[in-house]
């Protein structure tokens, strides 16, 4: 299958729109933050996943649950603690 250079280009430019606007409407509540924005879009255009590390106040959360808004899905927060284990995100033991 064969996809011209142009196609995707006008594909990427009829989508850049929502990208932005998107982008706008995150950094109205997170501020200071464009860059782990631009990384959270990044994952989600993907179709990826995001692991968000750092000290406490940066504002990871927010920025998440801020983007699950603007998207209208559904936000959950999962604590990490040393003793997780992968049934406690999947519920199922995995070895």
């Amino acid at each position: 299958m064969s996809v011209s250079v142009e196609a995707i280009r006008r594909r990427v430019e009829s989508h850049s729109g929502f990208v932005s606007r998107l982008r706008t409407e995150i950094g109205k509540v997170v501020i200071g933050q464009e860059y782990m924005i631009d990384l959270l879009l990044v994952g989600l255009l993907a179709n990826g996943h995001v692991l968000l590390e750092g000290v406490p106040g940066l504002a990871k959360t927010l920025a998440v649950k801020t983007l699950a808004q603007a998207i209208s899905c559904s936000f959950q927060r999962i604590q990490f603690t040393p003793d997780l284990l992968p049934a406690d995100l999947i519920g199922t033991l995995v070895y």
